[in-house]
């Protein structure tokens, strides 16, 4: 299959759930969408389309969310990390409500999904944004950094001071079956003392076990343990390329983090944005298909149209 031509899936598929933070069963649709139509989320209850780009974040509390007026869609990461890891750049995401489900509060049941509909090779070479000099955002000892590189790579370094999570660490070069295979099944995570917090507020009313890893001042409560003994940072990767997901275009770059979150992850986001010499954006020509065989990288993206 071509890695210079668009994708999206080949049919309708969907799956269902609790939302995250309403508690409220969810329903989603991964559904064919046309060349640079890029992704979108659509509220199938409202009638109302939300693209997912960076101007459209209005909340990154716990989790990154969009919306265009009174219509939003929260807890959108798990999803747009599933359709960018693997390499899908249209598609509509129809919800019936205003909240992604969790399913098991990784990415892994959204790569199943995009597996079971298949990809459809679409007629238009893909748009890439490359970065071209870096961008950082620094808030103290907290750091997320986009810089050149040939390919889009995700390192990120956790410490939430705690016994089970200090100086964890994972980077990876983001190719489809890497983010199947290395990054997608690792789960969203909380602290046992945060979750009477949280549902106070009126949030993750809808966590449990079978969605989230819940830690305890010394152990790991969820029954079967972890899937990777570094799962915290491998979520926290899976998170940055479901932010990373609204630039609205496949980013060719090193993205380098240390205890980021949501909200510093989109303040890079806007920032590059915002300065248009530190980025391009280039569509694949047909020529540059035949002799290129590794997914696009800066260095060759000579015989693109700028």
């Amino acid at each position: 299959m071509s890695h210079w031509n668009q994708r999206t899936v080949a049919k309708r598929v969907s799956c269902t759930g609790v939302g995250l933070h309403s508690g409220k069963p969810a329903t989603l649709t991964l559904a064919p969408a046309p060349a640079d139509a890029g992704i979108s989320f659509v509220r199938m209850d409202l009638g109302v389309e939300i693209p997912a780009r960076n101007e459209h974040v209005f909340d990154t509390t716990l989790s990154t969310n969009v919306g265009i007026g009174r219509a939003r869609v929260h807890t959108v990461e798990h999803v747009l990390a599933a359709l960018h890891g693997m390499g899908v750049d249209d598609c509509r995401v129809e919800v019936d409500g205003p909240e992604v489900p969790i399913v098991d509060g990784s990415a892994a049941p959204f790569v199943c999904m995009i597996q079971e509909a298949g990809l459809k090779v679409l007629g238009a070479g893909r748009r890439y944004l490359v970065v071209d000099r870096p961008v950082e955002v620094r808030d103290g000892d907290r750091l997320v950094r986009l810089e050149p590189s040939d390919v889009l790579s995700v390192e990120f370094t956790a410490d939430f001071d705690h016994p089970l999570v200090t100086d964890q660490s994972f980077k990876a070069v983001v190719t489809d079956r890497a983010f199947d295979r290395e990054i997608s099944r690792a789960r969203t995570f909380c602290f046992r003392k945060d979750i009477e917090r949280m549902q106070a507020a009126g949030l993750a009313k809808g966590g449990s076990l079978e969605n989230a890893i819940v830690v305890d001042e010394f152990s790991i409560m969820n029954p079967e343990g972890l899937r990777f003994p570094d799962e915290f940072a491998r979520h926290k990767v899976l998170d940055a390329i479901g932010d990373l997901a609204l630039f609205g275009l496949p980013v060719v770059g090193a993205l380098s983090a240390v205890k980021s979150g949501h909200a510093m992850n989109q303040s890079l986001v806007r920032k590059v944005l915002a300065d248009p010499t530190s980025h391009r954006v280039v569509r694949i020509t047909a020529e540059a298909e035949a002799p290129a065989r590794r997914p696009a990288a800066a260095s060759s993206l000579a015989a693109a149209e700028g």
